[in-house]
């Protein structure tokens, strides 16, 4: 395509417009990738934060200092350094103070810099700042030529490209970034761990990954909080270095009177806000997805204190936590993707060797800087330790030089065969020094220096020197924050990855006590809590209505109730209505005819057996597995004959072995209960025979304890003489003993 001139003399050049957008948003990606996004491998820094301490060293905030208002480190960063919103420059000072957010923080701040509850720091202009002592080891060096200044934005000063880094900042305090097309993620790491690494690597610079993983298990976090992570999944991640990591809050359990108890958090996983955590619980609650859960309650001061109040107390606190890890921010994932700028100003995903390996190459580069530097400003000194010693020689001659000569500089040069610095030196010496030079200190200086420097020359020349000396340097940091200092403990706890726990059905019913009232009327309710005989006595019902049965049970237990149509129906306690109510008719909540009435109510048992006995005098065993109905209209357990009715529905116990009938014509008879056989449906066999009328009673009881019948609400008759009454199923049998009810009825 031609090109137009334009009238200014320019030209105008004509393009695609698909090769201008692709340049330009190329363009834009890797200014972001590069300036703004991902951290230098050397440092660990993205460059706001890196312009943030360099200008806090310039004005001289560092750790000893008193603190300086933090608008006036802003107003210095935009100015100087980072063109860009106030608030995006103090958002990233913030989050350098807080020690929720940093493992080591960089920024000593006072003020209010924002809780682990989410809440925002105060205004700039109420906060001051100054820098840490991890701050400092950053910065170590940066006057001595350790690494390459920039322009700055706008060509009037210097910034660093990087810093030297005595600290290993990039995995110590990790760091988080999304540019265009990759981002980057990595957690915050013990230091004394890293710095155990890096002399490992140090020693045996092929080592695995995995040997490095056996000196840094995994992260620790500020927060602290315990990492439930496979050791596999673990080392692939620092492999790779991509991956992450399950992090549980630390929770314990507090026992209450009456074997209660409540669940105590008291760390949260890393970046979750703590009332934001509160509220999430508390509309899971309200949504009822965390049925387990009764209550949450903050009761937290400078310590987080979360208290879970289970719903259910025979719930075991372990089940309850998994429900609530499942469900909730109490458990998180934190990712690891290793993806830092290299020194050449590359993106790359690396290794945790490859991580550590970077350090260490920066930190030799650094060295080898410092020494050259040093050794130029050795060999300065030196020159001018020369100068001294010849003017301290010759005193008179140079006062005569200087004093009296039109070019003394040129004249000092020629006759004592000085350099020209030597010779600036010796006139640029004040008056009140000449009485301080003495050739036993100058010497002594010199031969000094000249120690340094030989062994600066050898360390530049021996990389052994080199490695030893970074190796000393990492140890003493090592100690500054070993696990004994309370910056530098372990927090985060390394626990082994948590067994798959099943949470039972059951967990998500409520498990209250409540008693069963049914009435006269087959009116049926559930009073919370299990009532003693006197309320139970003063329950209310409607007018000509009058209570008949009342059981005690959970709202986890089915009931089973059994009518003298010979069915059998099932009902779930947590179905009935309330107990301030009268309740609902039964005939409503499940298919009874009308034509029947209701014989008894049990709380099923799975593996409980149940006497059934028809009017005529019919019966047998049956298990309550077998009984339980799955439907509205029950199960048929017994056949009835025209005329008979269920008219005996006994709960057999365990150690029971005998059974005891009596007919309406006032007759007992007691035999083996193994006489009776167990049945699903039938009509049975024949309790006992009868030549008037039909069974009136039947119960199941232990031989040895003797046959019990009730005398009132409150009073017991026992019979253990029962020697005339036993006999063979389907005799006759004999009147009863003397004072037995004329009701003809055991209960």
């Amino acid at each position: 395509m031609a090109k137009t001139a334009t009238a200014g003399g320019g030209e105008i050049v004509p393009v695609r417009a698909i090769d201008a957008i692709s340049e330009r948003y190329l363009n834009y990606a890797l200014s972001t990738i590069m300036s703004r996004s991902l951290p230098d491998v050397r440092d660990g820094l993205k460059p706001v934060h890196r312009r943030l301490i360099f200008a806090m060293q310039q004005l001289r905030l560092d750790p000893n200092s008193a603190f300086k208002k933090s608008a006036r480190v802003v107003g210095d960063v935009i100015g100087k350094f980072h063109p860009h919103s106030d608030q995006a420059i103090y958002d990233a000072l913030v989050r350098l103070a807080q020690d929720f957010a940093l493992r080591y923080p960089l920024i000593d701040g006072q003020g209010n810099f924002g809780n682990v509850d989410g809440d925002n720091a105060a205004a700039m202009r109420y906060t001051e700042a100054r820098l840490t002592e991890v701050a400092a080891l950053l910065l170590e060096g940066i006057d001595e030529d350790a690494v390459d200044f920039r322009p700055t934005y706008d060509g009037e000063a210097q910034e660093p490209a990087v810093l030297p880094a005595a600290f290993p900042n990039l995995l110590a305090n990790g760091a988080q970034g999304i540019a265009v097309g990759m981002a980057t993620s990595i957690p915050p790491h013990n230091v004394a761990e890293l710095c155990a690494a890096l002399q490992h690597l140090i020693e045996k610079p092929k080592a695995s990954v995995a040997d490095l993983v056996a000196l840094v298990p995994g992260p620790d976090f500020p927060t602290g909080g315990v990492l439930v992570e496979d050791p596999g999944t673990i080392l692939r991640a620092y492999e790779t270095g991509r991956g992450s990591f399950r992090l549980r809050a630390r929770w314990g359990v507090e026992r209450l009177k009456g074997e209660l108890w409540q669940a105590v958090v008291t760390e949260v996983p890393y970046q979750v806000a703590k009332a934001r955590l509160v509220e999430r619980l508390a509309e899971l609650m309200e949504q009822k997805k965390l049925p387990v859960l009764e209550d949450v309650r903050d009761e937290s001061d400078a310590a987080i204190r979360l208290v879970l109040v289970p719903k259910n107390r025979n719930i075991a606190p372990e089940i309850m936590l998994e429900q609530l890890f499942r469900n909730s921010d109490l458990e998180t994932k934190v990712s690891l993707n290793l993806n830092v700028l290299l020194a050449d100003n590359t993106p790359r995903v690396t290794t945790l060797a490859g991580a550590l390996q970077a350090f260490l190459d920066h930190r030799q580069e650094v060295l080898q800087r410092r020494s050259r530097h040093r050794l130029t400003k050795i060999v300065d000194r030196l020159e001018v330790l020369e100068a001294y010693l010849v003017a301290y020689l010759n005193i008179d001659e140079a006062i005569r030089i200087v004093r009296f000569e039109d070019r003394p500089k040129q004249e000092l040069i020629a006759r004592f065969d000085l350099t020209e610095g030597q010779a600036e030196a010796i006139l640029n010496m004040r008056l009140r020094a000449l009485h301080k030079l003495e050739e036993i200190e100058i010497r002594r200086e010199q031969d000094t220096l000249l120690f340094e420097q030989e062994g600066l020359t050898l360390l530049l020349q021996e990389p052994k020197r080199q490695w030893k000396a970074i190796g000393k340097e990492i140890g003493e940091i090592a100690k500054r924050f070993g696990p004994e200092t309370p910056l530098g403990r372990r927090r985060t706890e390394i626990a082994e990855p948590s067994a798959s726990v099943v949470v039972p059905v059951e967990a998500f019913v409520e498990h209250e006590p409540v008693t069963v009232l049914c009435s006269t009327k087959g009116w049926i309710r559930a009073a919370k809590g299990h009532l003693e005989a006197g309320q139970i006595g003063d329950a209310r019902y409607k007018e000509g209505d009058h209570g008949r049965f009342a059981l005690h049970a959970m709202t986890t237990d089915r009931l089973l109730l059994i009518a003298t149509n010979g069915r059998v129906y099932s009902l779930g306690a947590d179905r009935l209505p309330g107990g301030r109510s009268f309740g609902e008719p039964l005939r409503l909540m499940m298919d009874l005819p009308n034509s029947a009435d209701l014989l008894a109510i049990f709380v099923h048992r799975p593996e409980g057996k149940v006497l059934l006995a028809s009017t005529a005098g019919h019966g047998f065993q049956a298990a309550e597995a077998a009984l339980a109905a799955q439907t509205k209209n029950g199960k048929q357990a017994m056949n009835l004959p025209g005329g008979d009715e269920t008219s005996v529905a006994w709960r057999i116990a365990a150690e029971d072995d005998h059974v005891a009938a009596i007919g309406e014509n006032r007759r007992l008879l007691v035999f083996p209960l193994s006489d009776l056989p167990e049945m699903t449906r039938g009509r049975g066999v024949i309790l006992q025979r009868y030549r008037d009328g039909g069974l009136s009673d039947a119960k199941t009881f232990r031989l040895e304890e003797g046959l019990t019948w009730s005398l009132g609400s409150e009073r017991i008759r026992r019979e253990q003489r029962l020697t005339d009454w036993i006999g063979k199923r389907a005799q006759f049998g004999r009147l009863p003993p003397n004072g037995f009810p004329k009701s003809n009825k055991f209960s």
